[in-house]
């Protein structure tokens, strides 16, 4: 039926693009309106996206926080020598900011300049481009939220296979959420309708690991309810159910893994009861939970920050990995896989031991642990980090111990920051340089881990940038060029070659970077500078995503295959389908039958014997988990997702609804002990620092429990000043407190005290 023109223009009036408060990234379309046409009056959920198929929680619909808020800076900063900021021209900026990056490269070398981020939950192509300018200062050493959060399952996927796993909620017969509440963080595609579908269906069974009764604990059939910190007992008892009542997948294992006879022993020694006991679940819960996924046929598992950012991190993530592949939970429909990505974002790190310069402390996937980043800054020593460029990252706010944080900043030689906002880190630069929003560019994310059918979504601008804003791939091109260092020659060669079709392009392209290997370390700068402003409107930044296609291609062609991009074109016609797509497209499909081919260990079976961890896993039996002190006789989880908190893009306290001031949660128990009432104030102390909280007196919480919610405690401009709600979590984080191999915090288990006030 043809559509009325009515129809036709309300529909052109509603753009696609995607979430990017969360690493699911659902498609959304927005309606723009407001006197200026910028504003995002309408969000809703984008029907036409293969993953997310209209799908939508409540967050994205105050994006318009993010996009259009006094908060979003204009031109350039500089740090006067008194402190106080002055705004400078673009030129002054880059010239600026390329002479002092050279003067600290050439006085100490480029090994002493850190880049931070680089990413966020939907901001990625910005790595790329800022890798160039890393390479021709030098810069050698990185790191990002990853870092403080999924290094340690990182390492331990990279042991056992060679990779990282994810796996398959929509058809799991069971669901066991480790450390996670995906009601409120999401994860797994659709999660909301996902856990509705599994908790209705009397044949499948819900089963949640979490200290608190969390939204996601109500639907579940089996809430296991551990004392904070205590994770790696629990599964310490399950693993030891599942080796003393023989509930292993032995034959599956004797064809698939290795290292059995390692492990078998130090399970069948575990104490059921004793390990049950410290974690505080009853022995009986425990072993008819491992029972039921012992004899399931599938299990789908997902571990989260709540065990990631706690006690025995990197233990618990080899616990959990063991739950389900001594189980034979790996490889089939509804079990654990190995995502196929347009790009390997998540290497597992498990190779080379590599330590940072000042403090030795373990690099996984190339990351600096984020607790390690100030004593690499503040030590007497010559190989210490004397310069940072921080990109879409806070670490002044996000990192444990904002404190030292801050203090490891002032005494930097030099700090870049490029974000869209004065941050809190942005407030101890010496130059800020602010770029457009993930909404005034083209963007992406390599978050792409479903299966059969994985999709990529190259989002197109869906407006342009303030007037005297630029994104960061033209940042980074003019920082390069400023820096000396772009090949204008191969850039004109590119530009001509484009203009002769593909087939050139494509040949000239690899000519060029099989004779230089400079080359491929700049060729982010190079596309955009070749053919950004030749790709359709709003696609320039995507430039960098013609390479990855190619090299995707060669990669993973039987994928691609099978997902319609073949022969010697597929990357060519991948990448036009991904200008030409509203949403995302489809890029990979993938067959059950093939998940073990992508086992990378050496051998291409399942390595289930990690002898590093062996000490810490057999002294838990002798260990006393972390118990209340006369000081500290509370467990505060620091940096609990709530309704409505988010990611730290969102600045203005004005979006959230409910809970504005993020109130600490105490069950009604130890309100009762303390004399605080819901509503009232305390005073919340750690060993690192005190604040005063607003109470919420809640009986999800268990005695001895508190929590503050995350991406609280930060600064926003208002007409009588800057005003600040809620509480910054890690005022009270210590950067000491950390997991021994991977360097995670322990953000989930602070010991604290609660006063009345």
């Amino acid at each position: 039926m043809e559509q009325s023109a009515t129809d036709s223009r309300t529909a052109e009036e509603w753009k696609h693009t995607a979430c990017i408060l969360c690493e699911c990234n659902c498609g959304i379309e927005v309606r723009l309106g407001g006197p200026d046409g910028r504003r995002f009056e309408k969000i809703r959920g984008d029907d036409a996206h293969p993953v997310s198929r209209g799908y939508a929680c409540e967050k994205p619909l105050r994006l318009d926080h993010y996009q259009n808020g006094p908060h979003r800076l204009t031109k350039p900063l500089r740090r006067r020598p008194d402190g106080s900021f002055e705004e400078v021209d673009w030129e002054t900026a880059i010239r600026g900011v390329a002479a002092d990056l050279a003067a600290v490269r050439d006085a100490h070398g480029g090994k002493s300049i850190l880049y931070y981020g680089g990413g966020g939950q939907g901001n990625h192509l910005p790595g790329a481009y800022g890798a160039t300018t890393r390479s021709v200062v030098g810069s050698i050493h990185r790191s990002n939220a990853l870092a403080q959060e999924k290094t340690g399952e990182f390492w331990v996927g990279s042991r056992m296979f060679g990779a990282f796993t994810r796996a398959d909620f929509e058809h799991a017969e069971v669901a066991f959420f480790l450390g996670k509440n995906p009601w409120f963080s999401h994860g797994i595609p659709r999660a909301r309708t996902t856990l509705k579908e599994i908790a209705r269906d009397p044949d499948r069974c819900l089963v949640v690991v979490d200290p608190r009764r969390s939204e996601t604990a109500d639907l579940a059939d089996v809430h296991l309810r551990v004392r904070p910190g205590t994770d790696a007992w629990l599964l310490l008892a399950m693993l030891g159910t599942i080796v003393q009542e023989d509930l292993l997948a032995r034959d599956w294992l004797a064809g698939h893994a290795t290292g059995l006879e390692d492990v078998l022993p130090r399970f069948r020694a575990v104490d059921v009861a004793a390990a049950s006991a410290a974690c505080g679940v009853p022995e009986a819960t425990v072993r008819e939970t491992a029972r039921r996924i012992a004899r399931a046929k599938s299990v789908a598992t997902f571990e989260d920050l709540g065990v990631q950012m706690n006690r025995h991190s990197t233990l618990v993530s080899y616990l959990h990995k063991l739950l389900f592949v001594l189980t034979g939970h790996f490889g089939r429909e509804g079990n654990a896989f190995i995502p196929v990505g347009l790009m390997p974002l998540l290497s597992g790190g498990g190779g080379a031991d590599r330590r940072t310069p000042v403090t030795g402390a373990r690099l996984v996937a190339g990351l600096v642990p984020c607790n390690s980043i100030p004593d690499e800054i503040l030590a007497d020593h010559p190989e210490r980090f004397r310069a940072l460029i921080v990109e879409s990252g806070n670490p002044a706010h996000s990192l444990a111990d904002s404190a030292r944080m801050r203090e490891a900043l002032r005494a930097l030689d030099l700090v870049v920051v490029i974000d869209v906002a004065l941050t809190e880190t942005a407030r101890l630069a010496h130059w800020v340089l602010p770029v457009a929003s993930q909404y005034e560019k083209a963007e992406a994310t390599f978050f792409n881990f479903e299966f059969p059918e994985n999709c990529f979504h190259l989002r197109r601008a869906l407006l342009p940038p303030p007037s005297g804003l630029f994104s960061e791939a033209e940042l980074h091109a003019r920082l390069v060029e400023a820096l000396g260092a772009m090949p204008h020659e191969a850039v004109r060669a590119l530009r001509e070659a484009w203009g002769e079709g593909r087939t050139a392009f494509r040949a000239k392209f690899f000519e060029l970077a099989g004779g230089d290997p400079r080359f491929v370390k700049l060729a982010p700068v190079v596309l955009f500078r070749a053919i950004g402003d030749l790709l359709p409107e709003g696609f320039a930044e995507g430039a960098a995503v013609w390479a990855l296609c190619q090299v995707a291609a060669m990669q993973i062609g039987p994928s691609m295959a099978r997902a319609g991009f073949s022969g010697e074109t597929a990357g060519d016609d991948l990448f036009d389908a991904l200008l030409a797509g509203p949403s995302a497209v489809v890029f990979s499909v993938e067959e059950w039958d093939g998940v073990f081919a992508r086992v990378g260990t050496k051998d291409h079976r399942i390595g289930l014997s990690i002898p590093e961890l062996f000490e810490e896993l057999d002294g838990l039996a002798a260990e006393a988990p972390l118990a209340p002190s006369r000081e500290f006789p509370l467990v505060l989880s620091a940096g609990e997702r709530r309704s409505h908190t988010a990611n730290t893009i969102l600045r203005d306290p004005a979006w959230r609804k409910k809970d504005v001031e993020g109130a600490l949660r105490v069950s009604p128990e130890d309100a009762g002990r303390l004399g605080i009432v819901d509503g009232g104030h305390a005073r919340l102390v750690t060993k690192r620092g005190a604040v005063e909280v607003v109470v919420a007196v809640s009986d999800r919480m268990q005695p001895g429990h508190v929590s503050l919610p995350n991406g609280l405690g930060l600064d926003f401009p208002s007409p009588g000043g800057p005003v600040t709600a809620g509480v910054a979590p890690n005022e009270l984080t210590s950067g000491e407190d950390r997991d021994w191999f991977a360097g995670t915090p322990w953000h989930k288990s602070v010991p604290a005290r609660v006063e009345a006030l």
